[in-house]
């Protein structure tokens, strides 16, 4: 009997297993549903479905939703870091450099909205993740503006305490002024923006290199 191609049985496709691009899905959907529904409110079926993933796969690869949590909290910050590494080239001088690092983070705090007001919550709410969320976050960014700051002669002067007060100082201004005036407060932006970068030039008249020296 004469089989035709009709009657073959057809191959089914061979499945990809691909761990990366099913974390990044994964990660991609909680931080939609975190930010429109809630960390408390949003459900691993929910962000499983949105990722088009099985459930438990969030607990293989990250040990339920406080370990996908912090996920996308690395996932964002490492975003932020390459950003600053690629996007700014160093600036001639100690105080244009503060000023430009000042501008950028005042940006990055008001695109990443959504995601501040669902790490800010939990990090309050849930001890366990603000510890460690704060190793990842804000920690990692200080010390990344700190490794900038090092390549200055003027911060030779200072000891690492100091600069790291430096570091601190950006991180502290740009979240006044990026989230919690113009998001939390409901401030025009513009106006929070002027804010923070005229509290920014009267820091940095301290540094020699704002007088040319």
């Amino acid at each position: 009997m004469h089989v035709t191609s009709k009657q073959r049985p057809r191959k089914q496709p061979r499945k990809v297993y691909d761990r990366g691009v099913r974390e990044r899905a994964l990660i991609s959907a909680a931080a939609k549903l975190f930010a429109s529904r809630g960390y408390e409110a949003t459900t691993t079926r929910e962000i499983a479905l949105e990722a088009g993933c099985a459930e438990g796969l969030i607990h293989r690869y990250f040990h339920g939703k406080p370990g996908l949590l912090m996920a996308l909290i690395k996932s964002r910050v490492s975003r932020t870091l390459a950003e600053m590494s690629n996007g700014l080239a160093p600036s001639p001088r100690l105080d244009k450099e503060i000023m430009q690092l000042v501008r950028f983070e005042l940006k990055r705090f008001w695109e990443d909205q959504d995601f501040f007001k669902v790490f800010i919550p939990c990090a309050i709410n849930h001890p366990a993740i603000g510890r460690v969320a704060r190793n990842i976050g804000p920690q990692r960014r200080a010390q990344a503006v700190m490794e900038r700051l090092k390549q200055f002669v003027e911060t030779r002067e200072l000891s690492r305490r100091e600069v790291e007060s430096v570091a601190h100082f950006v991180g502290a201004v740009t979240f006044m002024f990026g989230f919690f005036q113009p998001v939390v407060l409901g401030r025009d932006r513009r106006h929070a923006q002027e804010q923070a970068l005229s509290i920014t030039r009267m820091f940095v008249r301290g540094f020699p290199s704002a007088s040319g020296k």
